[in-house]
């Protein structure tokens, strides 16, 4: 599978990323972890050889298991990513949303960059990942109640003691990547992208080819739409916060559905499933570095990896976007 350098770094990443999210079980559901180390082994058995997680992903839960399946790992031929910035155990920086722990606890979720803070989430990510190094270290949303010189600066302590090998953002505007690029060598950054969800490309976008920055492209399949499997009556387990989500309300879903009907004939020419020529697509999109698509099992990592090999045809490209042009969400 290709991997695409990240900046001037000496770090490249699979163009299929393995996202974590789900495997940890937050706003997902429940997730088996059993299932889940296996979807990592196979990940790594086919090619995909980068993993992005977070320590709020189910609380530490991801990063722990992350660090489980890579054990025994030849851990230079794997690359982990990860974030800071999301707190659970804190009252400092700004409010986000309200939550549950594993043991159903409320817990308020914090966005906290901190000098301080930082470093002592890069030490409790190593911990929890049972690595010395982070391949690729982000924030995981903007602390406004930080300046992000002083982010910047645990960022740049961090790369000089070797602890991370590079530093991104994620949901960054771009402001926000200007001012961190005056303190820091900032490589990527990972923010929500997808064929319905298509924001980035008036600024973000453009301003990371300008920068030669990598677009770590989360939700390409917007959590699972995108997949043609969602139908109106698909039942959702519990806890899973997808269904109050605008993407999908009823006569979204059936515009997508739609739409999605009218290129897959594109994808059965090219022997592919809808999930991988989504993928495929995602991935010609420019200052594309990688596509992030979480799997819960080991056959669902194995069609995302065939995704990352499909090659569309400029052809089968223009077709694709001629009929994403004439499809509007409410």
């Amino acid at each position: 599978m290709e991997k695409r350098k990240l900046a001037n770094t000496e770090v490249e990443v699979s163009v299929v990323t393995f996202g974590a999210w789900a495997i940890g079980g937050w706003m997902w559901g429940g997730a088996d972890q059993k299932d889940a180390i296996e979807a990592i082994h196979a990940a790594l058995d086919h090619d995909i050889s980068s993993i992005d997680t977070a320590p709020v992903y189910g609380f530490g839960l991801s990063e722990e298991l992350v660090g489980k399946a890579l054990e025994g790992k030849k851990r230079e031929q794997v690359q982990v990513l990860t974030k800071y910035g999301l707190r659970w155990d804190t009252d400092k920086g700004n409010f986000k949303f309200a939550s549950q722990n594993a043991q159903g606890e409320a817990v308020n979720i914090q966005e906290y960059a901190g000098k301080e803070s930082v470093i002592k989430e890069c030490e409790d990510s190593l911990r929890r990942l049972k690595t010395d190094y982070i391949d690729l270290y982000q924030i995981h949303w903007p602390d406004p109640t930080t300046p992000i010189e002083e982010t910047m600066e645990a960022v740049q302590q961090l790369l000089q003691q070797g602890k991370i090998r590079a530093a991104g953002v994620c949901n960054y505007n771009v402001d926000q990547v200007s001012e961190a690029l005056k303190y820091a060598p900032i490589v990527s950054n990972q923010v929500p992208y997808s064929m319905v969800n298509r924001g980035i490309e008036a600024d973000v976008m453009p301003q990371a080819k300008e920068k030669q920055m990598g677009i770590l492209a989360y939700s390409p399949l917007q959590r699972g739409l995108l997949t043609g499997k969602i139908t109106p009556d698909y039942q959702f387990g519990e806890g899973d916060h997808r269904p109050g989500t605008p993407h999908f309300q009823p006569e979204n879903l059936k515009r997508t559905n739609e739409f999605l009907a009218k290129i897959k004939p594109i994808a059965e020419e090219h022997d592919a499933s809808l999930s991988q020529l989504v993928i495929a697509w995602t991935l010609r999109q420019p200052a594309m570095a990688c596509a992030l698509v979480g799997a819960r099992n080991a056959q669902q990592t194995i069609e995302n990896a065939k995704g990352g090999r499909l090659n569309l045809s400029e052809e089968s490209l223009a077709k694709i976007n001629r009929e994403l042009a004439n499809l509007e969400l409410v």
